[in-house]
C-alpha cells in the first residue's frame, strides 16, 4: 500500500467504494522483481527458475537476478484491508459505483443515483469497452485456473512453468502455466489470446487435457477455481481529467502485448502518491513511448493471424536470456537492448507490421 505520510493530503478523508467484499481467493497475481517490494510479506511462493515449452524448444529458464513472485488474492486483500484499518481517515463502503465525473465545477461518483462530491476520484472501473478507431486492436487474454491436489508428489515445487505452448492452438494463441504450491498441490492455468471468449466447458476441457497429457496426472481433486479476462489493446485509455484520475486497466496500466498489469500499477500508484505528498496534481500525462509502438506491432500480428503467438514467444526465450526478456516486458530496456531482442524475431512479419503501424 502506497500511503501518503506528509503534505496536505495526509489527513484527508478517504472513501473506498467497492461492491466486492474481498473475502475470497478469487484471483492470483504473478510478477517478477529483483528487489524486495511493498507486498513482500504476502508473497505466497517465489521461484528463481521457470520451465518454458514452445515450438521445438523446451528449457529451464534461470531468471536471476529476478524472482518470480506469486501473490494470492485473499492474502493481498487481507494485507491491504489491515493497513487501511490502521488509518482512521480511511472508510470502506460496499456498494456499486455507476458513474464517475469531473469538470470545472465538481468531481465525484454516483452510487445508487446519489452523487458524492470529493476533491479527487481515483477510478479503476472500466465501465464499458471503449469506442475503438480503425487503428486500434482489441484482443482478450482470458484464463481459467484450478488449484489441484494429488495424492502422490507430482510437482517440482522449486520451479514454476511460465508458458507451455504444447496445448492445442486451434482457437489462437494458447498456453498453460503451472505454479506449484507444494509437491502435491499446484495452480494450473489455461490461458488464451483471442478475439472472443470460449464456453466455460471448453476451458475445463483444456485444463483436463493438459493435466492428463502433459502433467501425466489422472487422480486429483480441484480445490479452488478462478476465471479472468484482461483486454489486450493499443487503445490509449484516458489518464483522466480535472480531478478524475484513472488507475489500473482503466488508466492504461495493462501492457497491451502481454496483459501484464501488477508491476505497472505499482509504479503508477507510487508516482501518484509522490505527487500528492508534494502537493502536486496526481494526474500524470502519458508521453508517446516506443514500448507502446512495440505493443501495437505485436498486436497487429496476433490480431491478423500473421504469425502464431507460440512462435513469437518461443523465439523471444530461445534466442535471448530470460532476464533480458523480462526486462523488456517490464518496459525497462535501453534502445540497444531492445534492438538485440527485436532482431531475434522473424524479420518480415514484424517489419511489415511496423510499417503498417507507422503509416
Amino acid at each position: 500500500m502506497h500511503m501518503i505520510r506528509s503534505g496536505k493530503f495526509a489527513d484527508k478523508k478517504v472513501l473506498i467504494i467497492d461492491k466486492d467484499p474481498k473475502q475470497s481467493n478469487d484471483r492470483t497475481w504473478c510478477f517478477w522483481k529483483k528487489e524486495a517490494h511493498i507486498f513482500e510479506g504476502v508473497v505466497y511462493r517465489k521461484w528463481n527458475e521457470l520451465f518454458f515449452h514452445g515450438k521445438d524448444f523446451s528449457e529451464t529458464l534461470k531468471i536471476e537476478p529476478y524472482h518470480y513472485n506469486m501473490v494470492r488474492g485473499i492474502d493481498f486483500y487481507n494485507y491491504c484491508l489491515g493497513v487501511i484499518r490502521q488509518h482512521k481517515n480511511f472508510h470502506i463502503w460496499k456498494d456499486e459505483v455507476s458513474h464517475v465525473f469531473s469538470d470545472s465545477k465538481a468531481t465525484g461518483v454516483v452510487v445508487n443515483g446519489k452523487a458524492i462530491l470529493c476533491d479527487y476520484v481515483f477510478n479503476s472501473i472500466l465501465f464499458k469497452k471503449p469506442e475503438l478507431k480503425k487503428s486500434n486492436y482489441w484482443l482478450l487474454q482470458h484464463f481459467k485456473g484450478w488449484v489441484i491436489k494429488t495424492k502422490e508428489p507430482k510437482f517440482e515445487d522449486d520451479k514454476a512453468t511460465l508458458m507451455d505452448f504444447r496445448v492445442s492452438q486451434q482457437h489462437g494463441t494458447a498456453f498453460c502455466y503451472v505454479l506449484p504450491l507444494s509437491a502435491n498441490k499446484a495452480l494450473v492455468e489455461y490461458t488464451l489470446f483471442t478475439k472472443t471468449l470460449l464456453d466455460q466447458q471448453e476451458y475445463s476441457n483444456g485444463l483436463k487435457e493438459y493435466i492428463a497429457h502433459f502433467l501425466g496426472i489422472h487422480d486429483y481433486e480441484v480445490e479452488e477455481e478462478e476465471f479472468g479476462v484482461i483486454p489486450m489493446t493499443n487503445f490509449k485509455f484516458p489518464v483522466g481529467k480535472h480531478r478524475l484520475v484513472h488507475i489500473g486497466t482503466a488508466g492504461g496500466q495493462t501492457k497491451g502485448s502481454s496483459g501484464y498489469t501488477f508491476n505497472f500499477i505499482q509504479k503508477h500508484s507510487a508516482a501518484i502518491v509522490e505527487r500528492l505528498s508534494k502537493n502536486r496534481s496526481p494526474l500524470i500525462k502519458k508521453s508517446i513511448d516506443r514500448f507502446g509502438f512495440y505493443d501495437s506491432v505485436l498486436l497487429h500480428i496476433l490480431y491478423h493471424d500473421q504469425l502464431p503467438g507460440k512462435e513469437i514467444f518461443t523465439d523471444l526465450f530461445k534466442f535471448n536470456s530470460a532476464p533480458a526478456v523480462l526486462k523488456f516486458l517490464d518496459n525497462e530496456t535501453s534502445l540497444t537492448e531492445e534492438w538485440k531482442i527485436i532482431s531475434t524475431l522473424p524479420t518480415m512479419p514484424f517489419m511489415k507490421a511496423a510499417v503498417s503501424r507507422m503509416v
